[in-house]
C-alpha cells in the first residue's frame, strides 16, 4: 500500500498514539503542574465564577480559556475534577494528531512512493518527549507546537486565513510562541500584516480579559512573563556555567538539590525578552540572504533552530520545552526527505536521554555539558542548512516531483 491511498490508516494511528498517551500519563492530577496552578481557577470558571477564574489562572490563563467549552463538557456529562483534567487535553492531542495526518498527506503529495510515512504521524501524535509533557499536567505544549509548525506550513503555501487561524491559537496558548511570529511573517510570499494582525487580534480575545481583571492576579501577572526572576535554574541550558554553587538551591519539594548553582540576579528578566527578540533578526537575515533563490520549505529548519534556541537560552528548560523544535523538524523531513524521520528520532532520543536518562547518573555540571554538547552542534548545522544558498545538488535533492502526466 503506497502512502498516497486514503485517509484511514493516518488516522488511526494518529488517534491510537495520542489515546495511548493519554491512557499511560494522565493517570491522577495529584502533584502536577495542574493541581498547583489550573485545577482552583477551572473549577471557579465551570462553577460561573469568571472573576475568580480571571484573578487566579496562571500565566497560560489565555489556554485554559480557549479550552474551556471541553471543561463545560465533562461538568455536563457529570464528571468530575479528573475529567475536567483529562478533556482539556483533548483538543491539545487532537491538535498533534490533526498535524501528524496533515504531514502524512503532504508527504504523499511530494513523495508518493515513500515508506515510512505512518512513522511521521507517530512522531507527531505520540512523540515521546510529549508524555512528560502530559504527566507533568502540560498538554498545551502540544497545542503550540503543533499550531507553530502548521502556521508555518500554512505560510509557505499561502493560505493567509489558516496562518491567521494557527498563529492565533499559538499565541493566545502560551507566550513563547511569539518567537514564531517572525519565521511565519517571512515564510509567506504575501498577505503578511494581514496574517499577524488577524493573528495578533485572535489571540487578544483570549488574553485581555485577563488584562482587565481587576485584582492582583490580573495584568501583573502577564507583565511578568517578560520580567520574571526566579530561582529555578536547570543544568540544561547555557547560562549553566554563570550560577553559583554558594547558595543552597531546594527543590519544590523543599529538599537539597545536591550540585545544583544558583542563578546570577541579573539574568532573570534578561532572558525571557532575549528569547521573544533573538529571533526576529534571524528571520529577516534569512529573508535577506534568501531573497533570490529561496527553498520554501527550508523555512522550517530556520523554525527549529530559533525553537531550539529558545530552549538553549531559558534557565527554566525542562524536556517538553523541545516540542516545538522536534515538530519543526518533523515536518521538515517530512516534505524535504523520502526516507525515514532520523533527524527527528534522534533529536527526540537525545531530548530523552538528557532530561531522562542522564540525571540519573551523572551530576548537574555534567548534564549540562552534554546538553550543550549536542544543541550547540545542532544549533551550528540548522544555521548553516538554512542560511546557505542551495546548489544545484541541493536543490535537486529537495524539489518536489514533476507530477505524473
Amino acid at each position: 500500500m503506497t502512502a498516497h491511498r486514503g485517509w484511514g490508516a493516518p488516522v488511526l494511528v494518529a488517534l491510537v498514539a495520542a489515546g495511548f498517551s493519554m491512557w499511560s500519563q494522565m493517570t491522577g492530577l495529584a502533584w502536577t503542574d495542574y493541581d498547583a496552578e489550573a485545577a482552583g481557577p477551572m473549577a471557579a470558571l465551570v462553577s460561573g465564577e469568571l472573576q475568580t477564574f480571571l484573578t487566579t489562572a496562571p500565566a497560560y490563563g489565555g489556554s485554559l480559556l480557549m479550552r474551556s467549552p471541553f471543561a463545560f463538557a465533562a461538568d455536563l456529562l457529570g464528571g468530575g475534577e479528573m475529567a475536567v483534567y483529562r478533556l482539556l487535553a483533548v483538543p491539545c492531542l487532537l491538535a498533534a494528531a490533526a498535524f501528524g495526518v496533515a504531514l502524512y498527506r503532504m508527504r504523499a503529495h511530494r513523495h508518493p512512493a515513500a515508506r515510512w510515512s505512518l512513522v511521521f504521524v507517530a512522531l507527531a501524535a505520540g512523540n515521546p518527549v510529549a508524555l512528560r509533557a502530559l504527566d507533568i499536567g502540560h498538554p498545551e505544549e502540544l497545542l503550540g507546537a503543533a499550531c507553530c509548525a502548521g502556521a508555518v506550513l500554512a505560510a509557505i503555501r499561502g493560505k493567509t486565513l489558516l496562518v491567521t487561524l494557527l498563529l492565533g491559537i499559538a499565541l493566545a496558548n502560551k507566550a513563547w510562541a511569539v518567537v514564531a511570529v517572525p519565521v511565519v511573517f517571512v515564510a509567506m510570499p504575501r498577505h503578511r500584516i494581514r496574517a499577524i494582525v488577524g493573528a495578533g487580534a485572535l489571540a487578544a480575545v483570549f488574553v485581555v480579559p485577563f488584562l482587565f481583571a481587576e485584582t492582583q492576579g490580573g495584568s501583573g501577572r502577564l507583565v511578568a512573563l517578560t520580567s520574571q526572576t526566579s530561582t529555578i535554574f536547570q543544568p540544561w541550558q547555557i547560562w549553566w556555567p554563570l550560577g553559583d554553587l554558594e547558595h543552597v538551591v531546594r527543590g519544590g519539594d523543599g529538599l537539597i538539590k545536591a550540585d545544583y548553582r544558583y542563578p546570577p540576579e541579573w539574568l532573570g528578566p534578561l532572558t525571557h525578552p532575549l528569547i521573544a527578540l533573538v529571533a526576529v533578526p534571524l528571520a529577516l537575515l534569512w529573508w535577506r540572504r534568501r531573497a533570490d533563490d529561496r527553498s520554501a520549505d527550508d523555512v522550517l529548519l530556520l523554525l527549529a533552530m530559533v525553537m531550539l534556541l529558545r530552549c538553549v537560552l531559558d534557565p527554566w528548560n525542562i524536556s517538553y520545552y523541545h516540542l516545538p523544535f522536534l515538530f519543526a523538524l518533523l515536518a521538515w523531513e517530512s516534505v524535504a526527505r523520502a526516507r525515514p524521520p532520523i533527524l527527528s528520532l534522534s533529536a527526540t532520543l537525545l531530548v530523552w536521554a538528557s532530561f531522562g536518562w542522564i540525571p540519573q547518573v551523572a551530576s548537574p555540571d555534567v548534564q549540562a555539558l552534554l546538553y550543550l554538547g549536542w544543541t550547540l552542534p545542532a544549533l551550528s548545522a540548522l544555521a548553516v542548512a538554512a542560511y546557505r544558498l542551495p546548489s544545484p545538488r541541493w536543490a535537486s535533492r529537495t524539489a518536489a516531483p514533476a507530477p505524473a502526466r
